[in-house]
C-alpha cells in the first residue's frame, strides 16, 4: 500500500509544497508566499499537490513536515505584541550594554540592532542567585504581582525572565512564572532558564527575549495550522523544521520559536548531507538561492558544520556583532540578501548595487506583473534569455518580459549601458557577491573551498550556480532532483532531533561526576520528552553527547563530540585527549600545563533516519531539440535548450547550455559539461584544458615527481 508524506517550505518569495509516495513518486509545485497570512500559502501549496497527485488529505497517512519563516519576519519586520522583560535589579540595561564589544574598531559609524524590549517595558526584581547555584535571595511575590499589574496597564501579553546565574538553578525563574500563571495566565511567559540555560548573561537574556517576543505569533498560527489540518481530515499533528537541522512537534515548536529561526535554510542544509553521501563526497558546498536570499553551508565529512550562537536583524552591512544574539543550536552558514527579488540599483558612487532589499512576492520583480517597479535579478535573468517567459513554472506564470525589459532600459540609463550589459552585470554582480560569501564563510572556518563541489537549489540557485562555481574554483556542481524545493523535501528525509545545552561551569581535574549525572540525565529526560511527542517509540531514540571546553582563562570554547556517554567510563583523561586533540586541530598547538574547564554538556537527541527518496526517471517524450538567443557578457550566443526529463546517463551536453524544468531553469556556462547520474541528478564538470590542468592533477602530477 501506497504511503504518502507531505512537505511545506514557506519562504520569503514562493512557498513550496512537496508530497512524496513510499514508491518514490514527487509531486511538487510552488505558489507566492502570501505575508498578511502565511496559511493561505500553505493550504494553496496542500491543494496544488493532493490535487496533482489525486488524493484526499486523509491519503497523507505518513508524516506532515513544516519549514517557515513566520519567526524571521517577526523579528525583522518587528510588528509583534508588546513584550516585557524581568531582570535581576541591577542588571535592568543588559540588552543595551550588550557585550561592550565594538565588532570594528576602526569604523565610528557602526550600528547595532535596538533591542526588541525598550527599557520602559523592562522591570527588575530583588532576587539573587549566586554563581555556584545557591539562592542568596528568593522572590518576593508581592513584587511580582506589582510587576503583573504593571505589565497590565501596558498591555503587555508576553513576558521573558532572565535572572542572574538562572542558568545554574532556575529555582526563582520558576517561581516567577508560578505566579504569572496563578495571576495572569493569559500572558506567556519564558525562562532564560529553559530556553538557554548557558552562562553568559547578555547572550540569554537576548535569547530569551527573542523567544518571548515571537511566542504570541507562532503560539497562534501553529495551533491554527493544527486545526486547520484537523479539519481538513489530516491524519497527524505536523512537525516542525527546526534551525539545528532536526524535527519536532508543533506544539512543542510553538513554545519555543528561537529554535525556527534558519527553519528553511537548515532543511537545506541537512539535504546536502544527502547527496553528500549518495555521491560518496564527504566535503562539498551547500548553496540554496531563492527569491529573497542566498545561504551557504560548508559540508564536511557528510555532516554540516553547526553552531551554538547566530545571529539574526544584522542592521549594518550584515557584519556579524551588528544583530541580536541568540545562543541555541543551529547549522552554521551564511545568508546574504542575494535572490531572484533582489533590487538592482545604482549607489550614491554610481556604481552597480544588489540587495540587500528584495521585492519579495508582493510586488515581486517587475516581471511578475505584481505592480513592481524595480528591476531584480530574475528580470535580469529573463531579459538576458535565460528563462523563458512562456515557460515559468511550466506557464503556469506567465512572465511580463517587456516590462523587465523597460525596467532595464531606466537600469542601464543610470548605468551609461545598453540594457543586455546591465542585465549581464546584475548576474555577475550577484553571482560576486554569492561567492564572497562562501569564500569568506569557509576561510573564517579554517576551510579550503577551492575544489569542493557545489550542490545547487532553490528556485534560484541552478540559474546562477555555474557562475559562482567558476568564482569559487569548484570543478563541479550537482544539481540534485528537486531542485528548487530541496529544502521542503530536506525536511522529509530529516529525524526527528532535538539539541540541549546547559553550562556547568568546573575545570577538569576538579569534575563532579554525580553533579554531570545530574545535568545529563534532565536532558536526556527533555529530550525523551520531545521525542515521545513527535510520535517517536521509545526504542528509536538515540542520545548522542558532546562539551564544549577551554583553557582556564580563555574566552571561547571547543566543542567536543563524545563517542559514548561520558558517564558510563568517567573518564576525565579521554576527554583531555580529544580536546588536546581538536584544540591543536584548530589552532596549531596545545598549551602543555594549563589547566581547562568544561563549560557546557550538549545532548542530541533524536529518532530514526527517515528512508525515503524521491524518483524522477527520463522521459523521452520531452526530447525536443531546440536553442534561444542569450546574451552572456555582451553578445548575443545562441544557446541549446533542453528538458530536464529528457536527459539520459548516456548524454554528455556540453555548456553553454540552459537545462529547463518546470520549477527551475540550469544555466550552465561555456567549458562545463553535463551529465545525468544514476540518482537522477545533474553534474556539471568544468571541462580540463591541457593548457590549465585542475589542480587536482596538478596535485597528482606533483606527488609523482617526489615518488
Amino acid at each position: 500500500m501506497t504511503r504518502y508524506s507531505l512537505a511545506i517550505d514557506i519562504g520569503g518569495t514562493f512557498t513550496d509544497a512537496v508530497l512524496l509516495a513510499s514508491d518514490g513518486q514527487s509531486y511538487v509545485d510552488k505558489t507566492l508566499t502570501t505575508h498578511n497570512n502565511l496559511l493561505e500559502g500553505f493550504f494553496r501549496g496542500v491543494d496544488l499537490v493532493t490535487g496533482r497527485a489525486g488524493i484526499r488529505p486523509q491519503d497523507v497517512d505518513d508524516v506532515v513536515v513544516h519549514a517557515t519563516t513566520v519567526v524571521t519576519n517577526a523579528l525583522i519586520e518587528r510588528k509583534g505584541p508588546p513584550v516585557a522583560l524581568l531582570l535581576t535589579e541591577g542588571f535592568r540595561d543588559v540588552l543595551y550594554i550588550r557585550e561592550e564589544h565594538r565588532y570594528d574598531m576602526y569604523d565610528p559609524q557602526i550600528e547595532f540592532a535596538e533591542p526588541l524590549i525598550p527599557s520602559e517595558r523592562t522591570f527588575t526584581l530583588k532576587e539573587r542567585v549566586f554563581a555556584d547555584g545557591s539562592v542568596g535571595t528568593p522572590v518576593e511575590a508581592d513584587e511580582v504581582r506589582a510587576v503583573i499589574a504593571q505589565c497590565r496597564e501596558k498591555g503587555i501579553v508576553s513576558v521573558a525572565v532572565c535572572f542572574l546565574n538562572s542558568y545554574r538553578n532556575g529555582v526563582n525563574e520558576e517561581a516567577v512564572r508560578k505566579i504569572f500563571e496563578e495571576e495572569a495566565p493569559d500572558i506567556y511567559v519564558s525562562l532564560s532558564s529553559v530556553i538557554a540555560p548557558q552562562m553568559r548573561e547578555y547572550l540569554r537574556a537576548s535569547t530569551v527575549a527573542i523567544n518571548a517576543y515571537t511566542v504570541p505569533i507562532t503560539r497562534p498560527y501553529l495551533t491554527a495550522l493544527i486545526a486547520e489540518l484537523k479539519d481538513r481530515g489530516f491524519r497527524q499533528q505536523p512537525l516542525i523544521m527546526l534551525s539545528n537541522g532536526g524535527v519536532i512537534g508543533a506544539e512543542r515548536a510553538s513554545t519555543i520559536p528561537v529554535r525556527m529561526i534558519e527553519s528553511g535554510p537548515a532543511a537545506g542544509a541537512l539535504v546536502a548531507c544527502y547527496f553528500s553521501r549518495i555521491f560518496d563526497i564527504p566535503d562539498l558546498i551547500s548553496f540554496d538561492m531563492g527569491g529573497t536570499t542566498a545561504k551557504a553551508c560548508m559540508v564536511q565529512n557528510h555532516e554540516p558544520l553547526v553552531t551554538g550562537t547566530f545571529e539574526v536583524d544584522r542592521r549594518y552591512r550584515f557584519k556579524p556583532g551588528s544583530g541580536m544574539p541568540i545562543t541555541v543550536p543551529s547549522i552554521d552558514m551564511i545568508e546574504i540578501g542575494a535572490g531572484g527579488g533582489s533590487i538592482a540599483s545604482v549607489n550614491d558612487l554610481g556604481l552597480l548595487k544588489i540587495g540587500p532589499e528584495s521585492a519579495g512576492s508582493m510586488p515581486g520583480p517587475v516581471c511578475y506583473g505584481r505592480g513592481g517597479t524595480d528591476p531584480c535579478v530574475t528580470d535580469a535573468d529573463l531579459v538576458l534569455g535565460i528563462l523563458n517567459a512562456d515557460r515559468f513554472l511550466g506557464g503556469d506564470m506567465e512572465l511580463n518580459l517587456a516590462g523587465a525589459e523597460q525596467a532595464f532600459d531606466e537600469l542601464g540609463r543610470a548605468l551609461n549601458l545598453p540594457r543586455n550589459q546591465a542585465a549581464w552585470g546584475v548576474f555577475e554582480v550577484v553571482c560576486e557577491q554569492m561567492a564572497a560569501a562562501t569564500r569568506t564563510h569557509a576561510t573564517e572556518r579554517g576551510i579550503d573551498y577551492r575544489g569542493l563541489p557545489l550542490l545547487a537549489f532553490g528556485g534560484a540557485g541552478p540559474v546562477h550556480a555555474c557562475m559562482v562555481a567558476e568564482l569559487t574554483e569548484s570543478p563541479k556542481v550537482i544539481y540534485p532532483p528537486l531542485a528548487s524545493v530541496l529544502s521542503a523535501f530536506g525536511t522529509l528525509v530529516t529525524p526527528v532531533q532535538i539539541d540541549l545545552v546547559r553550562s556547568h561551569v568546573t575545570t577538569l581535574d576538579a569534575l563532579d561526576w554525580d553533579a554531570v549525572d545530574g545535568v545529563l540525565g534532565a536532558m536526556i529526560a527533555e529530550g525523551a520528552t520531545a521525542l515521545g511527542e513527535a510520535g517517536i517509540r521509545e526504542e528509536e531514540f538515540t542520545f548522542s553527547f558532546a562539551a564544549e571546553m577551554r583553557y582556564l582563562g580563555q574566552q571561547s570554547e571547543v566543542r567536543i563530540d563524545l563517542a559514548a556517554d561520558p558517564r558510563e567510563g568517567r573518564s576525565t583523561d579521554e576527554i583531555m585527549q580529544l580536546f588536546e586533540v581538536e584544540y591543536h586541530r584548530q589552532y596549531g598547538l596545545k598549551l602543555d600545563g594549563m589547566k581547562v574547564e568544561v563549560v557546557n554538556w550538549l545532548v542530541t537527541a533524536s529518532g530514526s533516519q527517515p528512508n525515503r527518496a524521491a524518483v524522477r526517471p527520463a522521459d523521452l517524450s520531452a526530447r525536443v531539440q531546440e536553442s534561444r538567443p542569450v546574451h552572456i557578457k555582451g553578445e548575443a550566443r545562441d544557446v541549446a535548450v533542453w528538458q530536464r526529463a529528457a536527459i539520459t546517463e548516456d548524454d554528455c551536453i556540453a555548456g553553454p547550455v540552459i537545462i529547463e524544468e518546470r520549477e527551475t531553469t540550469i544555466f550552465v556556462l561555456e567549458g562545463w559539461e553535463v551529465t545525468r547520474h544514476e540518482s537522477g541528478s545533474l553534474v556539471a564538470a568544468k571541462r580540463v584544458s591541457p593548457q590549465t590542468p585542475a589542480r587536482a592533477s596538478a596535485a597528482a602530477e606533483a606527488e609523482k615527481e617526489t615518488n
